[in-house]
């Protein structure tokens, strides 16, 4: 093996676990903050495209992931149809999406952990879940697999049992709530909250190249985790909101600040605090937030040490830690930059800047899908796209309008996005790209 090389140890099932892990977290939190967007109707506008846009995407992207098993995922795509300087656009993207998402999760988790210990600040909570997995994804890519697999299932099986638990009180008149409440232009400000519902799945991808057989693996990977997610989706969505309207997910009682924690609050409205269910929820509703956090650092770890071992960010994030063969100098620093961004406070502004990074990862990486299809036809495709060109061109329409409209509805936060990638880029250009 050599020097820079990862350990490969994933079969289809713990790609499923990561798949549906990175994820699963948009279930529990952040969602319901496009609530407050577009309401019931507006945010459902929005999920729906998204959905499409994801669906059509994944299919895409599996193509170019099974062809191309790579740590770098969508740069390396990006790099080979597109040339380094859009790869580098495309990697920059991708670092910022799985940068910016972990300190938005580990809010959610400091106040998850805050409703069962209001004494301890939620920052405290934050901060060491952060520590702690890092750590585990330094010790070894198994070990943080199967870690992640355990409470991806528990953390399915605990939505499966909130739904279980709410259908019985739904109604469709709760969803007729002021269902836009500012209007149809509410969808368009709902989309960043659509598309946590399933930002990072392309993090699977980012462990291809530790994968057994990835051809194969990443395939059955990939599309059983969005097939799971997308009913997750629609499930949670419908039932949370069916039990007292969409602002009883958004608002606690008497507070005009929107919460992080939207499924407790739905059952609150079923079973009191104290009751057996409702700690449960957050108990193990905690396992949701964790799978998603210690999943998305460590795609993010992957996709830093692989902008580093290229030479597109400073060299020493391209090493592998000797011992447990594990991007250890990558994941330290997203830790650093993450626990930074998680000290401004700003959950809903975190997340649309993941947000922003995840659609221009979408965007170039469908330009490089075709262009990787013109270029390279006689490419070994161990699987294809169904239906060519029309997935991938639904994914990049969707994509560039969804990016478009993130700009209009949120033009400082898309100037601070645009602002990262422009000194990263005017970097690369200055100091890394003359070495190479």
């Amino acid at each position: 093996m050599g020097k820079n090389q990862l350990n490969k140890a994933l079969g289809p099932l713990m790609l499923w676990g990561l798949g549906v892990g990175y994820v699963i977290s948009g279930m529990y939190f952040g969602w319901n903050l496009g609530l407050a967007e577009g309401g019931t109707y507006g945010l459902a506008i929005a999920t729906v495209f998204i959905i499409i846009m994801y669906v059509t995407f994944t299919f895409s992207y599996t193509e170019m992931a099974c062809a191309i098993p790579s740590a770098g995922g969508a740069f390396e795509y990006a790099n080979r149809g597109l040339g380094k300087h859009l790869g580098f656009i495309g990697g920059i993207a991708q670092n910022i999406e799985f940068i910016f998402a972990p300190p938005a999760i580990a809010a959610a988790i400091g106040a998850y952990l805050n409703l069962l210990y209001p004494t301890i600040d939620v920052l405290v909570f934050a901060i060491g879940a952060y520590l702690i997995f890092t750590v585990i994804n330094i010790l070894g890519v198994k070990l943080a697999a199967s870690f992640e697999l355990v409470i991806t299932v528990l953390a399915v099986i605990e939505l499966l049992i909130f739904a279980g638990v709410t259908l019985p009180e739904f109604k469709v008149s709760n969803l007729q709530l002021n269902p836009l409440p500012n209007g149809f232009s509410g969808a368009f400000a709902a989309i960043p909250f659509a598309i946590w519902f399933f930002l990072a799945i392309e993090g699977v991808a980012n462990v291809a190249e530790e994968a057994i057989n990835p051809q194969r693996s990443v395939l059955i990977g990939f599309g059983s985790a969005i097939l799971t997610l997308v009913i997750l989706c629609v499930l949670t969505f419908t039932a949370a909101v069916g039990v007292a309207g969409w602002e009883a997910v958004v608002y606690e009682a008497g507070s005009t600040e929107a919460s992080d924690s939207p499924l407790p609050l739905a059952l609150s409205h079923i079973v009191d605090e104290g009751h057996f269910l409702y700690k449960l929820l957050v108990g193990i509703g905690l396992l949701g937030l964790i799978a998603s956090f210690h999943g998305i650092i460590l795609a993010g770890g992957r996709a830093t040490f692989e902008f580093g071992r290229v030479g597109y960010a400073p060299r020493f994030l391209g090493n592998v830690q000797s011992k447990f063969r594990t991007p250890a100098n990558a994941l330290i620093i997203n830790t650093l930059i993450g626990i930074v961004a998680l000290l401004t406070g700003k959950t809903g502004e975190i997340i649309t800047i993941a947000c922003f990074g995840a659609l221009a990862l979408y965007i170039v990486s469908m330009f490089s899908f075709f262009a990787l299809r013109k270029k390279e036809p006689d490419m070994e495709r161990p699987f294809k796209v169904p239906l060519f060109p029309l997935f991938p061109l639904l994914a990049l329409i969707i994509a560039s309008i969804a990016f478009i409209a993130m700009a209009y509805y949120n033009q400082g936060l898309a100037f601070i996005f645009l602002g990262i990638v422009g000194v990263s880029y005017a970097g690369f250009l200055l100091f890394l790209n003359k070495k190479m």
